[in-house]
């Protein structure tokens, strides 16, 4: 049901179907709550957050736009030149909302798919809970100097010191309208108030009087889920796999792929999908199964035969990280 609902919304929202019309009556509710909440909880911003940078990576559209990659990016970046960073996040999909510590063992359905993707892959300290500010709190007693928050761009009760919006340059900002009409979380006005717009993709998307930083996805290696055994991706180069993606837009992972000159089998799943067994039952087993890391940390204790996970890092301006760096280093002097 969730599936063929994030199908019928993609269709409104990026390919032109008309919208029903308890969609069209939602969306001014949407837009006052909208309104109002913003109002409301940035007048409500705790004053003991104002300790540390914050740096707020997160999107204006729902689904995903490449957040995750950025995060570890900036996090790997900042220890380069000397931070503590730590990242806090909800933790999308978790079965609880109280702040837990993620680590590198933790299970995905406690901690969320990509707090322990970025657990694993920043090598920072990680706490999600449904209340970033708490989050937060924790973080600063264990020392961390500049907090990356996964997401919160909308969690408007947490304090910033920079806004980052990351665009899928692919999707772009669909119909342009907001929830429930559109994929917006926010109106358009909202690009010109944020500190950088990256743009995943073609840079086009975003109109250059915002100055869209472009990011490009880097395909690394492809890592066996039975054995741990890494291959390059030209090395299934002319095979025909079964490629699954359980992220906020699949077309991306299958794209990336086919560039490689692999033959693509679909299977494509809701953005933070629960996987089972079940999933995987119809594909052909004499076909090897390639995924993204976000779906391997909750694919891999299925047990899958011949399953690989594609490593992917965000390549980003060298000037653009510098001057990022340069500003939370005047904000802690």
């Amino acid at each position: 049901m969730r599936a063929e609902t994030e199908q019928k919304l993609n269709r409104i929202w990026y390919e032109g179907e008309a919208a029903p019309a308890w969609l069209r009556l939602l969306a001014p509710l949407y837009r006052a709550g909208n309104r109002f909440d913003r109002w409301r909880n940035t007048r409500r911003r705790p004053d003991d957050l104002g300790k540390v940078p914050i740096v707020i990576v997160g999107n204006l559209t729902v689904g995903g736009a490449g957040k995750t990659p950025l995060v570890i990016r900036l996090c790997k970046l900042f220890r380069t030149a000397g931070f503590k960073p730590g990242v806090i996040s909800r933790g999308y999909g978790r079965k609880e909302t109280g702040p837990r510590l993620v680590s590198p063992a933790s299970d995905p359905g406690l901690v969320g798919d990509e707090p322990l993707l970025i657990a694993r892959q920043a090598g920072v300290p990680v706490i999600v809970s449904s209340d970033r500010c708490e989050a937060a709190r924790k973080l600063l007693r264990k020392g961390v100097d500049v907090i990356v928050s996964d997401d919160g761009l909308q969690h408007y009760r947490l304090p910033r010191t920079l806004e980052i919006c990351v665009v899928d340059g692919s999707r772009g900002f669909g119909n342009g309208r907001q929830l429930p009409e559109g994929p917006l979380r926010e109106p358009m006005e909202r690009l010109a108030e944020f500190d950088y717009v990256v743009v995943n993709g073609d840079p086009s998307a975003v109109a250059e009087e915002y100055d869209p930083v472009p990011m490009t996805l880097v395909a690394g290696l492809l890592r066996s889920l039975e054995n741990g055994q890494s291959w390059r991706l030209a090395q299934f180069a002319g095979c025909k796999v079964n490629a699954v993606a359980g992220i906020g837009n699949p077309k991306r992972f299958f794209d990336l792929l086919r560039q490689a000159r692999i033959t693509v089998i679909e299977h494509p799943f809701p953005d933070h999908h629960q996987f089972r067994a079940s999933d995987f039952e119809a594909m052909d087993t004499n076909l090897p199964v390639l995924m993204t890391e976000k779906d391997a940390v909750k694919i891999k204790a299925l047990g899958l035969k011949n399953s690989w996970s594609l490593s992917v890092e965000a390549l980003l301006p060298p000037q653009w990280e510098s001057e990022v760096v340069s500003r939370l280093m005047k904000e802690k002097a």
